[in-house]
């Protein structure tokens, strides 16, 4: 398979890249130097080259704090981004694969958002990824928009993937107890990507490692337990003691109802991807 992808540089557009060469893909990976999403004349041209059969977008601004408080770069990035890489796609007759986020929903509900849920951003960069999924859609119809969180992995900047190297330079770790989640493995995320490829029926797909969620200290200490680490450098707080300037869903667990009715079985749970990734931090 030809597949393009952006965000090559971060977390899951490495492990992405990564998986597809070992599938035998002819793969081009663009990180945001070579290849800005943000520029629809430069996207259209790198998509027109090299005329992919599949486009994975895995770039996007992540910094949540920092969307709020430049709203106008969030959505050039997050919402118009996608725009720009779906009509480029749509233009080779190529399908789009991009990322979104489960803070796209407001957290107020109980239990796992499903694709039935209304999305309801509170914060600038939930409101921006969700008009990105919207307007890529509208640009192509051969669209998959991939929603997930909670990422962690080789490589991440995120608290969930340097969690263990912190404890291991014995930092003592601050951690939220009252916020959930469904942890995501960036390896088991970029392996289901190439699926949703290979598929290619477009719709929006919930992509989140399986289990019943967990807060960022259910996820720390279960690392810590299994990288033989000492559980007294936890201190439990409350989101609401943490002042940032974005607001965060106090619960955005997500399950897909979607993919086990084409045949795609669920990730393995957190846990299982969380022990592999332990593993790896500690070669």
């Amino acid at each position: 398979m030809k597949i393009l992808i952006t965000g090559a540089g971060g977390l899951v557009g490495r492990a992405l890249t990564e998986h597809c060469r070992t599938q035998g893909d002819e793969v081009f990976a663009y990180d945001h130097k070579s290849l800005d999403i943000a520029d629809p004349q430069m996207v259209d041209a790198v998509v027109s080259e090299r005329r992919p059969e599949a486009v994975i977008n895995c770039a996007a601004w992540t910094d949540v704090d920092g969307c709020e408080s430049d709203p106008g770069k969030a959505r050039s990035v997050n919402a118009l981004g996608p725009e720009n890489l779906a009509r480029a796609a749509r233009h080779v007759d190529s399908l789009l694969i991009t990322i979104s986020t489960d803070y796209v929903f407001d957290g107020l509900k109980d239990g796992f958002y499903t694709q039935r849920d209304n999305p309801q951003p509170i914060s600038v960069y939930g409101r921006a990824k969700l008009e990105g999924e919207r307007l890529a859609q509208v640009e192509n119809a051969r669209t998959i928009v991939v929603r997930t969180g909670y990422i962690f992995g080789l490589g991440g900047t995120n608290f969930l993937s340097t969690v263990v190297a912190r404890a291991r330079e014995s930092q003592k770790l601050k951690v939220i107890g009252d916020c959930f989640g469904t942890p995501t493995y960036g390896r088991d995320l970029a392996v289901r990507l190439r699926e949703l490829a290979v598929i290619d029926l477009p719709g929006i797909y919930h992509v989140v490692n399986s289990g019943e969620g967990a807060s960022f200290e259910m996820f720390t200490r279960e690392a810590l337990r299994m990288a033989k680490l000492p559980a007294d450098m936890v201190e439990s707080v409350s989101m609401d003691s943490l002042p940032r300037p974005a607001p965060r869903p106090r619960n955005s667990k997500m399950k897909c109802l979607l993919s086990p009715a084409i045949g795609l079985p669920p990730l393995r749970s957190w846990q299982q991807g969380l022990a592999h990734f332990v593993g790896e931090t500690g070669r």
